[in-house]
């Protein structure tokens, strides 16, 4: 069995198991929480992985689309898809624009303009009356999809937000497969060689550029239509340095390791008070109880450990192993 077939039943599983998730007692809002938050490492990865830059701004597409579509469902009455839309348009057009200002800038450059940038989305979004300051945007109706299905019931939103996830997954699979994906890696590889080859690499650059921080939208929009919130953490430069840690974590440049980055990071900061408390029963050491906000130290020596154990990833590093088995 090659690695495509291997990579398709691998997803299918996934998929299969994310069906019956809520059937085996799992947390609906939780694991959607995740799945918003699996998308939008993807659609980084897309930038970092394939193409080789490193934006610093990501934040301001997730947090800057999440405040937009919420706003619109809220004040304008706007139905869930035009929501979701407006805040994908919007999340495509900051990437244009910070684009056309940074894409022509390479290494720490390009990553420090695109934090400046953010940093500045962050500032508006704190003085903007309509976001709500540092009390965020509150009570946004998750309304009925198409006018039809009513998305107050936490299964039915489930259901809708795996669709939307998994065809924003099957858009960037789909573009990284493309004769565009091609070049992307091509640029990423031997830029010069890219160049020489008569390839106009800024358009292609911008237009990689656009359509992960449009998918960035999308995860932002989502992610305010199931959790009926949006807040300045979503547009905090401390959300684009989470998403390069559920990459590297993942696995750079691999179409699942995003996925499982995602998934890494967010059990990991939502469910360490839980293993604090399992290794407390275990070992009769009640200090894993009173870490309280220290926690965060805990978290981050896990993530030290699984960078300097899995050099490419944890999905990166098991696919080099699978590759290896199978030369020998």
């Amino acid at each position: 069995m090659n690695m495509k077939k291997i990579s398709t039943v691998v997803y299918g599983l996934l998929f299969i198991a994310l069906l019956l998730a809520p059937s085996f007692g799992a947390y609906p809002v939780f694991v959607m929480k995740l799945m918003c938050f699996a998308l939008f490492a993807a659609a980084f990865n897309l930038l970092l992985g394939y193409t080789g830059l490193l934006s610093f701004g990501h934040a301001a597409f997730l947090g800057g689309s999440a405040y937009v579509a919420g706003y619109s469902m809220k004040a304008w009455g706007l139905t869930p898809e035009l929501g979701l839309l407006l805040g994908t348009v919007t999340g495509g057009l900051l990437g244009w624009l910070f684009g056309v200002l940074a894409i022509r800038r390479q290494g720490i450059y390009f990553a420090m303009i695109t934090l400046a940038l953010a940093q500045m989305m962050f500032f508006v979004a704190l003085q903007a009356k309509f976001t709500g300051g540092e009390d965020g945007l509150q009570g946004v109706p998750r309304g009925k999809l198409f006018g039809l299905i009513d998305l107050s019931n936490d299964l039915t939103m489930y259901y809708v937000a795996l669709a939307v996830v998994v065809a924003g997954f099957l858009l960037i699979a789909r573009t990284i497969h493309s004769p565009f994906g091609q070049v992307l890696k091509g640029i990423k590889e031997n830029e010069p060689r890219a160049l020489s080859l008569g390839y106009d690499v800024a358009r292609f650059k911008l237009l990689a550029f656009v359509i992960s921080a449009a998918l960035s939208g999308l995860a932002g929009s989502l992610k305010t239509l199931v959790l009926g919130f949006a807040t300045l953490s979503d547009v905090h430069w401390t959300a684009s340095g989470q998403v390069v840690l559920m990459t590297l974590v993942g696995g750079l440049g691999t179409l699942s390791g995003p996925l499982v980055g995602a998934a890494v990071v967010e059990l990991l900061e939502n469910k360490i008070g839980e293993f604090g408390n399992l290794l407390a029963r275990l070992t009769s050491v009640e200090w894993f109880n009173t870490l309280g906000e220290s926690v965060t130290m805990v978290t981050g020596l896990i993530f030290v450990i699984c960078v300097l154990a899995f050099r490419r990833g944890i999905m990166g590093e098991i696919i080099a192993l699978v590759a290896l088995i199978k030369r020998k």
